[in-house]
């Protein structure tokens, strides 16, 4: 029996971690225990603090098991997701709390095979007021850039979520009649320039087809869907596409593009920057690179 039970433990332990870096709540108790406690645990009451509250502010008492799960293992693991992720993170400012969770939920959704966390990510969305239909519509937008697979299983994430919170809504079906590849080039004008043209053109002596594609579905299909605003499809765009790596000239269109729809270069960065939780600082970095390109070329700053 002693056995069986130390199996459990060991199993749920195994389960609240898998949502740790993520999603992590508050350990329990946290909330109310003393600033005095809390600096002894930290050493670092200030951020801690602060990142415990932002915490809260994101994701509730869900995580609450969490922070508790790692101390016997990694309790400096669940300080630094408090300290840093929550407490200098999330608690920047530049991007609201609705605009970080549906970058989060891009950034894990590019990676794939992160179950637990999108579950928690999703959860949180939620909590701060994202719609359910903008959270399926961040999905949608990045099948073109990652691909059916990757948004299939976030969505079923999303399903999960939705029955365990009691969400239902009407899942909103597109019916536009007007012809694709004409209000694709529209779309793709409106959000890359004409340069975007440039591209479609370019392959146009080996792969047309697949400049075709680009117009119709991406643009014509996806973009045009009216269920998330221009700027939060460049936000979700460039987290995935930042999370996904080795995406430079990808980034260095859609950095451009999150410009054209009204983000500021410090929005863009800060974007990246909040990313890095999720993607580590190699990937922001790579792409903070490419931000400086696009700035430098377009004689801005994000300071």
């Amino acid at each position: 029996m002693k056995e069986a039970r130390s199996t459990a433990e060991m199993t749920r332990r195994a389960t609240l971690t898998g949502g740790a870096l993520v999603g992590i709540g508050l350990a329990e108790g946290l909330l109310t225990s003393s600033p005095a406690a809390a600096a002894a645990v930290t050493g670092d009451d200030a951020r801690y603090e602060r990142g415990l509250a932002v915490l809260h502010e994101t994701s509730g008492d869900r995580g609450a098991a969490v922070i508790e799960s790692l101390r016997d293992i990694a309790p400096d693991l669940g300080r630094y997701v408090v300290e840093f992720a929550y407490g200098d993170v999330y608690a920047r400012p530049g991007l609201d709390l609705r605009e970080r969770e549906l970058s989060t939920v891009a950034a894990l959704t590019a990676q794939g095979d992160t179950a637990p966390q999108l579950n928690f990510h999703i959860d949180a969305a939620l909590h701060v007021g994202v719609r359910p239909e903008e959270v399926v519509e961040a999905l949608i937008h990045l099948v073109p850039f990652m691909g059916f697979p990757r948004a299939l299983n976030a969505v079923g994430v999303a399903r999960t979520v939705f029955a365990d919170r009691g969400v239902t809504f009407e899942p909103p079906v597109a019916n536009d009649s007007r012809d694709r590849y004409q209000r694709g080039t529209e779309k793709l004008v409106e959000i890359d320039g004409h340069h975007g043209l440039e591209v479609i053109e370019s392959l146009g002596d080996i792969a047309p087809d697949l400049g075709r594609y680009i117009v119709e579905f991406t643009f014509g299909d996806v973009y045009q869907r009216p269920w998330l605003t221009p700027r939060r499809r460049q936000l979700v765009t460039v987290a995935a596409l930042t999370a996904f790596g080795d995406t430079a000239p990808q980034l260095r269109v859609h950095i451009g593009a999150a410009l054209n729809v009204g983000l500021s270069p410090a929005q863009v960065v800060e974007t990246l920057i909040h990313v890095v939780p999720y993607v580590g600082f190699p990937r922001a970095l790579n792409a903070i690179a490419v931000a400086r390109e696009v700035f430098e070329k377009r004689r801005t700053s994000a300071l």
